[in-house]
């Protein structure tokens, strides 16, 4: 079990150095993003003018183009939204 946790933490942390925070990157940070282009990157920081996202269901309702799909495919790809991954869980539409 201990090798699992090890393992597990380590995967966290690589997530964690990687990460980029879409209520305090730039447009270049956030071009970097796969997945994300510079229309996609466009939308993000004229929403993001209006306040920062307060979650990732926050984000889905705000940007066109970005729904559980693609939110899945950014998180995976590093994307955060207050420091935390998509989760389709806690962030579907109401």
């Amino acid at each position: 079990m201990r090798p699992y946790l090890i393992a597990l933490t380590l995967w966290g942390m690589s997530l964690a150095a990687g990460a980029v925070e879409i209520n305090t990157a730039n447009e270049a940070e956030l071009d970097s993003v796969r997945g994300l282009g510079p229309a996609s990157t466009e939308r993000i920081l004229k929403a993001r003018e209006q306040g920062p996202f307060k979650d990732w269901a926050d984000l889905m309702l705000r940007v066109k183009g970005i729904k559980p799909a693609s939110a899945d495919k950014l998180s995976a790809n590093g994307l955060t939204v207050n420091a935390k991954p998509y989760s389709r869980s806690g962030a579907e539409l109401p």
